[in-house]
């Protein structure tokens, strides 16, 4: 027996769904790494997305990791 057009459709879907989000996971762990390897380009993203800098602190201070919100300040306070 043929599958139903709505199961094909709705398979389809789900599929598409699924990748769409793991290919988010990849870009969010990529902007992370990126964020926690580069004190430069945590300045860059301080001059534009603020609030997603702000969520990375947050994300290392949850973890238990601190200090980095200060050596940042320190650092590009001297550069400016």
């Amino acid at each position: 027996m043929a599958p139903k057009p709505f199961q094909s459709t709705a398979k389809r879907l789900f599929k598409g769904l699924v990748i769409l989000e793991v290919v988010g996971v990849i870009g969010a762990y990529g902007l992370f790494h990126k964020m926690n390897t580069s004190q430069d380009f945590r300045n860059s993203m301080n001059r534009t997305l603020p609030s997603v800098l702000e969520v990375y602190y947050k994300s290392n201070e949850t973890a238990g990791i601190y200090g980095i919100r200060e050596s940042d300040t320190a650092a590009w306070s001297t550069k400016e």
